[in-house]
């Protein structure tokens, strides 16, 4: 094999290796790419129990329940069409109540409640991320032009 042809086959097995390297990193993050799961999204899809995954909605009206321990809250997250109980210990955010967009973060499994290990609640009553938006408007659970605030 001449020179030449020695340097190709290299350039062509680098190449090879690069794209098997790209396809191996895209085939990880299928289930990733997601920012977060809608309840309706978290009960069709099929993850693992105690797969991490971020679930926002609505905290639903009525839902709020403090422990005896004073620090695990109980509520419950809706879009309108699902709810998932969800469970966090530890201090809320201050402006987390019922009726208002809240995104958790944590893992479940159809046994118990989502346990949340980090709770985010908007900023302000005009925001409302656009993911948790789309997917409550596609539920037809919050219209446009509505303050985020209210079903």
């Amino acid at each position: 094999m001449k020179r030449k042809q020695q340097r190709m086959a290299l350039i062509g097995a680098g190449f090879a290796s690069l794209c098997g390297a790209v396809a191996l990193g895209l085939l990880a993050f299928t289930d990733k790419v997601t920012y977060f799961y809608s309840p309706s999204d978290l009960a069709a899809a099929d993850l693992a129990p105690g797969t991490t995954v971020r679930l926002g909605g609505m905290v639903a009206d009525g839902s709020v329940v403090q422990e005896a321990d004073g620090i695990t809250t109980s509520f419950v997250v809706t879009d309108g069409g699902e709810a998932v109980p969800v469970r966090f210990t530890g201090v809320l955010p201050d402006l987390f109540r019922e009726g208002q967009g809240v995104i958790v973060v944590g893992a479940g499994d159809t046994a118990g409640p989502f346990v949340a290990t980090e709770v985010l609640a908007k900023h302000d009553e005009n925001y409302m991320p656009k993911e948790v938006a789309d997917a409550l408007k596609e539920q037809g659970y919050w219209q446009e032009g509505e303050d985020a605030t209210q079903p």
